[in-house]
């Protein structure tokens, strides 16, 4: 798949890369005057911008799982994710959020936590009801078999 970028998104990546430049150029001038082993704290926050803090392998398949339902909130270092209200099209009067959570860098079954809200459509109005222990449970197995395959494809 090639990646292509419109016209409309040059001006804000040339933002974005003279922005990396000007924080580059002040961590190495704050550097310079700094003494002995200590970083700057300049320094300390540019990695931290880009770095994940969870597993890799469940956060991307977290995501691959829930690509069909909207994103509240997807935060990599935290390593959660929520969903928007999702109805499916077949069954419109019942709609379910769900959450992911990733506690671990490792790739474990007990580094996951899914939760589910489901509601039901009652007299125009949205309603609380139960989610079967069997549908969250079904969705941490696809998210963990996904984990494992992507493991498998990164190492073989």
């Amino acid at each position: 798949m090639a990646f292509q970028m419109t016209a409309a998104q040059v001006p804000s990546l040339a933002r974005a890369a003279a922005r990396g430049l000007l924080l580059g150029t002040v961590g190495l001038g704050l550097a310079a005057c700094g003494g002995g082993n200590q970083r700057p704290q300049a320094d300390l926050a540019a990695a931290n911008v880009t770095a994940i803090g969870v597993n890799s392998y469940l956060w991307r398949a977290s995501l691959e799982t829930l690509s069909f339902m909207p994103l509240v909130q997807a935060d990599s270092a935290g390593g959660v994710i929520v969903t928007d209200w999702y109805a499916n099209p077949q069954s419109p009067n019942e709609r379910v959020k769900v959450s992911v959570t990733i506690l671990d860098q490792q790739l474990r079954a007990d580094a996951l936590r899914v939760a589910a809200s489901r509601e039901v459509l009652q007299g125009g109005v949205w309603v609380a009801a139960p989610v079967q222990a069997a549908t969250v449970q079904r969705l941490e197995d696809i998210i963990l078999t996904k984990a494992r395959d992507l493991r498998r494809s990164a190492v073989g």
